[in-house]
């Protein structure tokens, strides 16, 4: 990428192609679905009605189409909270306004099953990226109105899912209570699961958490949903089911399209169940 730049502090070109994701703005649909996977990009393209792959640049891969008539995009984010936040800060400068995450998870709930999908509407922040943003004490919590629409895609499509607070961390192994290296693993690692377990955490993975935070203070919409593929008390592990979560992100894009026009027409900020009755 032989490109001037602006400058150090703004690291895109004139025509405002972002250095990491190497996008320019009217490149993604305001609705993009943010895998960690560059791979998932492309299963992500083949359920679309028509698309195209954009870029793959370091670890942001995106594609951009239609689903059922409505303008979609898709862009990885790499694994954990660090290149997430480049991948939102910067597609969010080129007019992205919703970001849905289509992940893998691990429960740590017994009747949590593989196969099943988590709808994680806030996250403890076990990461280190969104205390770079604000304070310890702000919550990272999701768009209301995104959770809303993964829901009902999931009712729609008749798929087994659950709702609630998911944990993100920056370790895969002593992070989630997974012994290391000759089984290294530090007291305080040993304590987390149980304690999130019994605060009634349904599961861990390592993006939320800086997903929700920076969206928040940049008062954009975000959501997200994860398949589980491992299940920590059964100590079970298979990767299945990353189809249907494409499948309800896909459905919840559509539906969100919808309660926009919705609340264009009639003039609202926020989208509730009376505006459509």
């Amino acid at each position: 990428m032989e490109e001037k730049f602006k400058s150090a502090d703004k690291p895109e070109t004139e025509e405002g192609k972002q250095y990491h994701i190497d996008l320019k703005p009217g490149d993604l649909a305001p609705y993009v679905l943010t895998p960690g996977d560059p791979g998932r990009v492309d299963r992500i393209l083949k359920t679309w009605d028509e698309g195209k792959i954009l870029s793959f640049h370091r670890e942001y891969k995106s594609a951009t189409g239609k689903f059922k008539g409505v303008d979609i995009s898709a862009l990885s984010t790499g694994i954990g909270g660090p290149s997430l936040a480049i991948a939102v800060e910067e597609a969010a400068r080129i007019g992205v306004h919703t970001f849905i995450r289509v992940g893998t998870t691990g429960s740590i709930q017994k009747e949590i099953s593989l196969g099943d999908i988590v709808i994680i509407n806030g996250s403890v922040r076990l990461d280190g990226t969104s205390h770079q943003y604000v304070r310890v004490e702000y919550p990272a919590i999701a768009s209301f109105e995104v959770t809303m629409a993964l829901i009902e895609a999931c009712e729609e499509l008749g798929y087994k899912y659950h709702v609630g607070i998911g944990a993100s961390t920056d370790s895969f192994y002593s992070g989630q209570g997974r012994p290391g290296l000759n089984n290294y693993l530090p007291s305080f690692a040993k304590e987390i699961f149980n304690d999130l377990q019994m605060a009634n955490v349904m599961n861990f993975e390592m993006e939320c958490a800086t997903l929700f935070t920076i969206t928040s203070i940049y008062k954009l919409r975000a959501g997200a949903l994860c398949v589980v593929i491992a299940n920590r008390v059964t100590n079970e592990f298979q990767y299945i089911g990353e189809e249907k979560a494409i499948t309800v992100a896909n459905y919840a894009v559509k539906i969100l399209n919808e309660w926009d026009k919705i609340k264009r027409k009639k003039g609202k900020n926020f989208f509730y169940p009376g505006l459509i009755k």
